[in-house]
């Protein structure tokens, strides 16, 4: 490597140089404040072989759709001296290619898998920066902090998720002496490459619409995407899509399908019947007429269908919208999963070691803790993501069907079997998924069939002779104690051992010890605004009441809870007290750890002071005892009707409070 930058021995500043951005004199400010120094060889910390190996790992879904994009890249700059990298959040680089030359030189600054680019490691350079700023960042030659990186020009570019959250970056890097204007452009596109990849598949079963004012646009990188629910709740969208519709993400999840783009999902579904796989105009909020390209994808059987008059005869505009996939969701991701809490992220930690790796995993736990949940993003982290996630509650299906539901019939298997058959389950999850969820509650019976399956990777659908190979990653959850079952002869010890390759425990939210984070998160990705378009937040001394409570239903009473207070919460959009339901209260009570009634009063008011019918019978008892019972007089000092004080009569005549003019 030339050592054309051995005279630079301390940094730039604005006054030397002239030329540097104010970004880029922002970044040197911060590498100095990192207790870095221009002259010093830099610590590039390569990682061990075993510890890439984790991070590529958790990286997984990142690395397949970049890599293609990558080497697509790389055919366009080929030779001109430069290389390409990928890099993690943090600035960990998990692949680069490059020209042959150049990565021998690139070999010794570490500019390959292993070394860490953060700003804080590397001082100002395309990287770290990019991270910090999230924003596209060119840093050339001497405006590099280190000297020993001024022989490079890079072009860096945040990757973002289709949640919005970045996951990575991609780096053009070369010689400063060969640097072109155009690779910035070139690694933009990829950027939005990667991203639309992504995004497309993160939201198959969902309503997709890819729009563009002009139609010659359509199915190319400046389309843009936005994907709802069935019912049509909004879930994301691409950047082309925040463009065109004036908005940012966080501003356009306040919206829904109806309010974009001005129909409701049956109304859409009326303009495919008659456009006859063509494109259809669509009005956008803001008066903008675009064409646009429209895919239903359907969901599985196990995640719930379509509205009526679309499952049956709705034709996709793309064929290739036809296939099964991952539920979509926000909180379908490990890293949406881990939230703070030292347990969860222990499991976290476990599965992501063994995605991929055909070991079978089982998750145990209390009802309502996420099993499911964890288990879908198990599967949305996998190299199986692009297929099915079929989920099978053992407890839920008549033990007369489960079997059929397993493994399928052929036609004439028994009284009342559907013409043609059915295809069961584990088909259904072939090349996906298989989620069997309170595996405890299978028939006894049933086991010995499943456990024949895992071993024989086959299926013999009822009726049939025939066997058919099937590819299934298995999940399975339970809140039972399976090894007490397997000793009262319930469940049989070889299924038991052919299912807990991995053995993970979800843990109660009453000790979790992220309450405050999985709260926000859910107010912010499951529930509507306030009526005003506010975001909701919770009260302080609501928060208090919260983490006293022992929510024996865990997320599920949790959700239930949100969502009735989001129903009730005033156009502030902060849930208070009076908003919760009176269950809640009960529950407290009876938590011996919670504090006592005097103590709730202290933080909240008291139980009885929240309840906004004992606030209106206590004020209006107060009034009518200060004017001696007269009801007429009490309701002038209100501002209140008669009538309402005589609504209010038998609460008043259990205080002993009665009116005198009755």
């Amino acid at each position: 490597m030339r050592d054309d930058t051995s005279h630079a021995s301390t940094p730039l500043t604005t006054r030397e140089s002239g030329w540097l951005t104010p970004s880029i004199q922002k970044a040197h400010d911060r590498s100095e404040t990192f207790g870095l120094c221009a002259s010093t060889c830099p610590d590039y910390d390569v990682l061990p072989r075993a510890e890439l190996q984790l991070k590529l790992e958790q990286s997984r879904v990142l690395c397949a759709h970049a890599t293609p994009v990558m080497e697509t890249l790389h055919e366009q700059i080929v030779n001109t001296q430069s290389m390409i990298v990928l890099t993690d959040a943090d600035g960990l680089i998990l692949h680069s290619i490059g020209d042959d030359d150049f990565l021998q030189r690139a070999e010794k600054v570490a500019l390959r898998p292993g070394a860490n680019w953060a700003e804080d490691r590397q001082g100002t350079n395309a990287i770290g920066t990019a991270i910090t700023e999230r924003s596209a960042t060119v840093v050339h030659g001497e405006q590099h902090y280190l000297a020993a990186n001024r022989f490079l020009t890079c072009s860096s570019v945040p990757i973002l998720d289709p949640y919005g959250d970045l996951i990575g970056v991609l780096d053009v890097t070369g010689d400063h002496r060969s640097y072109h204007q155009h690779t910035m452009a070139l690694a933009k596109m990829s950027v939005q490459m990667i991203e639309n990849h992504l995004f497309t598949s993160t939201f198959r079963e969902t309503l997709q619409i890819a729009f563009h004012g002009r139609p010659e646009f359509l199915g190319t990188l400046m389309e843009g995407i936005v994907a709802f629910t069935c019912d049509g709740r909004f879930l994301s969208a691409n950047r082309s899509a925040q463009f065109q519709l004036g908005m940012p993400l966080a501003a356009l999840r306040a919206h829904t399908l109806s309010s974009l783009f001005g129909l409701t999902s049956p109304q859409l579904i009326d303009r495919l019947r008659v456009s006859h796989g063509q494109h259809i105009s669509l009005d956008l909020h803001n008066g903008t007429v675009v064409c646009a390209n429209v895919e239903f994808r359907r969901p599985t059987l196990a995640s719930g269908g379509w509205p009526s008059g679309l499952q049956d005869d709705a034709r996709p505009a793309r064929a290739s919208a036809l296939r099964p996939a991952a539920t979509p969701g926000a909180l379908s991701r490990l890293s949406y999963l881990d939230t703070g809490d030292p347990q969860v992220a222990a499991v976290i930690g476990k599965v992501r070691k063994v995605i991929g790796k055909d070991i079978p995993i089982l998750i145990t736990g209390e009802t309502g803790t996420g099993k499911e949940l964890l288990a879908q993003a198990i599967h949305n982290d996998s190299p199986r993501r692009s297929n099915a996630f079929v989920a099978v509650n053992c407890a839920s299906i008549p033990e007369t069907l489960i079997e059929s539901e397993l493994f399928g019939y052929e036609e004439g298997a028994f009284t009342g079997a559907r013409r043609k058959g059915a295809l069961g389950k584990l088909l259904q999850a072939n090349g996906g998924t298989l989620f069997l969820d309170e595996i405890g509650d299978m028939p006894y019976p049933l086991q010995v069939r499943l456990l024949r399956v895992l071993q024989e990777r086959q299926v013999n659908p009822l009726g049939s002779n025939k066997s058919i190979p099937v590819d299934i990653a298995i999940v399975c959850a339970t809140h039972r104690d399976l090894r007490e079952m397997i000793a009262q002869n319930r469940f049989r010890d070889d299924l038991y051992y052919r299912l807990n390759g991995l053995v993970v425990k979800l843990p109660p939210l009453r000790e979790r010890t992220d309450l405050a984070t999985v709260i926000h998160k859910m107010l912010q990705s499951e529930l509507p605004d306030c009526a005003s378009g506010r975001r909701l937040i919770v009260a302080e001394e609501v928060m208090t009441l919260f983490e006293q409570c022992a929510w024996p239903g865990n997320f599920r009473q949790l959700g239930n809870l949100l969502r009735t207070a989001a129903a009730m919460v005033d156009d502030d959009g902060e849930i208070r007290c009076e908003h919760l339901p009176d269950d809640f209260f009960e529950d407290l009570r009876r938590n011996p750890d919670a504090p006592s009634a005097a103590t709730c009063s202290q933080t909240a008011g008291t139980v009885q002071a929240v309840r906004l019918q004992d606030v209106a019978t206590s004020t209006i008892a107060a009034a009518v005892a200060r004017h001696g019972g007269n009801v007429s007089a009490a309701a002038r000092d209100l501002g209140i009707s008669r009538n309402t004080i005589y609504r209010k009569m038998p609460a008043l005549s259990s205080t002993g409070s009665a009116p005198d003019d009755l």
